[in-house]
This record gives structure tokens, C-alpha cells and sequence, in this order.
């Protein structure tokens, strides 16, 4: 089958010869043994060119879906199958007693592509998304299926995980489960900046997960969202002032302008985890793609200086912005996430949708983090040059490595990767 798809942003036109809609793991499996060159897509939450190729593009999305939760040994895990996605697996796990450390965003996301690109949400003691996975399920480029686990493999797993669609295609992924709990959200409106440079840490580590949203557009900040477990210690959160911000008097949504309707509830009322630690609803797809994306990892100790380098472009930043999203991520083993071996913080920036006006500012943003060393996110829109990016990650040559061996013909290789990860 020939077609042309995009991207969910638009920005994005794949270059496949072929696509193709499985049916089933074994259809999949005689698909990718038989092809010169393939990639997977998942729900397409990409504004790069990660998941193109000029060979098969392979929709995941079409294999069976399944979740299976166990809770057994006293060790619960959900083995997920197929393109599932946040959105459809958070209220199994809630039915079953169950949650995840953490959630994006968007709850629309692929579990397997949210993983394979270090996708995150927040919280200073809560890894990416990724962190979660025990055992890899994979489609290699022989036709394969191969199981790799944390138990019985874990070098090869902690490389494979933030795998960038690589290593092979993932049809399993087992996630670590605790059992499920309760937040409250709240957002506060008028934090200062010299309040966040000076409490920096303070803000970040108020709840279970916090973020910090900015449009550049002044030395202060519009709104922080935070996310307190009901069974979190009482703190000053909550009040109707906190390090001198007000308490939001309404629902807001991150977005200057932007209804609320579709984001997840405030007002300190208490819900679930899945329907708290997003910032969208699960029952509101997002639909309209008009923004790109970019976001840039520093060392949780260079945050401070990383913001106020920022802050001497903000007029540029603010020319071609939506909003910003400054969040902190807990450290991890993975080869190839942006937080490895490090507590990170993450500028995040959602742009207007024009790619020729926001590049310049993007090559702009890189120039004043640079000194930070700053990791852009795999799935996002960066100008980072490859051989920079190749210096950021010290597990590198084993990544390649693993490649070599998981795929020695480089048959799920594509341009993007052919510039960012060097061939074995």
C-alpha cells in the first residue's frame, strides 16, 4: 500500500515508499524480514523526522491490543500489547488498583513511542515515563521476537528502553505498577522570577509533580501547576498564597487565551492519579496540531543559570511562543534518555505553528544552553548539531553497539538517525 502521511503536528511529511497496517505480531514479523528498510509509527507525536523512512512505515496502532495486570510475587506489572496508549491503559490500571509513577502531558501518547523517545512528565523524584519498563518485547530485523528484561538482561534493556525505534519494533512493554493514589491540583498565578531564581528548588520540589509555565513576555511567571498525593504531608500548597503567588480563583488552561474546558481538574478537588498528573483530559484528543514543539535538558544544578540565560532572549522567544513549561525529572540508568545520569530540569517551548519563524529562535535557545550542555528532547524540533549530541551521551558507543548487533544491516536506520547515531 503507497500513501503519504503526516505527522499529528503537520509539520511532518513522511517519505515512505510503503505502508502498512498489521494485523497481527506474525503479519508484522513477515512484513520487517521482508523489507530493505522499515520503521514503526505510533500515534505520530513526533515534530521530527524520527519516526520517517524512505522505505516501510508500519502503523502499530492496527495490532491487538491487550492489558495484563499482575500482581503477583508482590511485584504488580501490566504487560501492555500492540499500540495502546495512555489514555486507554490508565483506566484498566485504576479498575485493577493500580498506577504508574507518572504521566505526560497528553495522555494520547503511545506507551512504546512515549518510552522510545525518553518522554517524560514531572516531579523531582519521578523518572521519564520510561523508567517504568521491566521487559521489552521486540520484532528484530530478522523477523524475530526478542525478549529483553530487566531481570535477566539489564545492560541490554537499560541501552534498548530509549531505544529510538532502533533496536527493532516493540509489540510488548512491561511496566512496574504501585498501588493507585489520589492528587489534588492546584495552580497559582503572579510567581516572581526573583522568587523562582532564589527558591529554585522550593518550587520544584512543592509536589509531587510541578510545573512552572512562562510566556517570556515578562520577568514573572503565569502560572504553577502543582500536583499533591492526597497522602503527601500537609503543607503550605493549597493556600490562598504561596511564596507570594495567588491561588487561581477558576480552572485555567496553560495556554494564554485558551479555554480550560479540556484540562484536568484544579481547584484542590481530589481524583485520581490518570486523572490529575496529565494536563489534559484522557476524553479530549487534541486535535488541531497548529504548534511545534522543542525542549532542552539541563543538570537540575545548572537550572538557575540555564533560566536566566533564557531570559536575555525572552523578546525573541516571546515573538514565536505559545507557552513554556520548566519541569523537573529524577535521574535514570537508560543509555540514551536526556536525563541519564543526571537530575535534570526541562525548558520545554510550544511554538507557533511556522517553522521558518521559530528555527532561528530555536538555533537561539541552543546558542544560550550551550554551556549547559543541554540535551533536546529525541521526538522534538532541535538544530543541535549531530556531533554535539553525539558528545551528550556517554553510553553512546554502547548504544551503537547495540545496535550492531540487534540490527547489523541497519535495517530500522533512517536520515535522522543516520546524522545523530553513528553506525557500528
Amino acid at each position: 500500500m503507497t500513501r503519504s502521511a503526516m505527522n499529528w503536528a503537520g509539520n511532518i511529511t513522511f517519505g515512505a515508499e510503503r505502508c502498512a497496517a498489521p494485523a497481527s505480531v506474525a503479519e508484522l514479523q513477515r512484513l520487517v524480514a521482508g523489507a530493505e528498510r522499515v520503521r514503526a509509527l505510533g500515534s505520530g507525536h513526533s515534530f521530527n523526522r524520527i519516526a520517517d523512512t524512505n522505505g516501510l512505515q508500519i502503523a502499530v496502532e492496527t495490532l491487538p491490543r491487550s492489558v495484563e495486570v499482575s500482581g503477583e510475587s508482590g511485584r504488580p506489572v501490566a504487560v501492555v500489547r500492540g499500540g495502546v496508549r495512555f489514555a486507554d491503559l490508565t483506566g484498566e490500571l485504576e479498575a485493577a488498583g493500580y498506577a504508574l509513577h507518572n504521566l505526560g502531558s497528553l495522555p494520547h501518547i503511545s506507551v512504546a513511542g512515549a518510552c522510545a523517545t525518553g518522554t517524560h512528565g514531572s516531579g523531582v523524584g519521578n523518572g521519564c515515563l520510561a523508567t517504568a519498563v521491566s521487559a521489552l518485547e521486540l520484532v528484530t530485523a530478522t523477523g524475530d521476537l526478542v525478549t529483553l528484561t530487566r531481570a535477566g538482561d539489564p545492560d541490554r534493556l537499560a541501552g534498548a528502553v530509549v531505544g529510538l525505534g532502533a533496536v527493532g519494533i516493540v509489540v510488548g512493554v512491561t511496566l512496574d505498577l504501585q498501588p493507585t493514589f489520589s492528587v489534588r491540583q492546584y495552580v497559582y498565578e503572579g510567581l516572581t522570577a526573583g522568587v523562582l531564581r532564589e527558591r529554585f528548588e522550593e518550587v520544584l520540589s512543592a509536589a509531587y509533580s510541578v510545573s512552572v509555565f512562562t510566556d517570556w513576555r515578562s520577568d514573572d511567571l503565569r502560572q504553577v501547576w502543582l500536583k499533591q498525593r492526597v497522602d503527601e504531608p500537609a503543607s503550605a500548597v493549597g493556600g490562598a498564597e504561596w511564596l507570594g503567588a495567588r491561588l487561581a480563583d477558576g480552572p485555567r488552561n496553560p495556554v494564554p487565551e485558551m479555554s480550560s474546558i479540556h484540562c484536568t481538574e484544579q481547584l484542590g478537588v481530589p481524583g485520581p492519579w490518570h486523572e490529575r498528573l496529565p494536563h489534559f483530559k484522557r476524553g479530549f484528543t487534541p486535535s488541531s496540531g497548529e504548534e511545534l514543539q522543542s525542549e532542552y535538558f539541563v543538570s537540575r544544578q545548572d537550572a538557575v543559570a540555564a533560566f536566566d540565560a533564557l531570559s536575555s532572549i525572552r523578546e525573541q522567544i516571546a515573538g514565536v511562543l505559545q507557552i513554556s513549561e520548566i519541569r523537573a525529572i529524577a535521574a535514570d540508568e537508560l543509555w540514551m534518555s536526556m536525563s541519564y545520569g543526571q537530575d535534570a530540569v526541562a525548558f520545554h517551548f510550544t511554538w507557533i505553528k511556522d517553522t521558518a519563524s521559530v528555527i532561528p529562535v530555536v538555533r537561539a535557545v541552543e546558542e544560550q544552553l550551550e554551556p549547559f550542555r543541554a540535551r533536546p528532547h529525541w521526538g522534538k524540533v532541535f538544530e543541535t548539531p549531530a556531533s554535539v549530541v553525539g558528545g551528550l551521551y556517554e553510553r553512546m558507543p554502547d548504544f551503537v553497539g547495540l545496535l550492531a548487533e540487534l540490527d547489523p544491516e541497519g535495517k530500522f536506520r533512517n536520515a535522522f538517525l543516520d546524522e545523530y547515531v553513528p553506525r557500528g
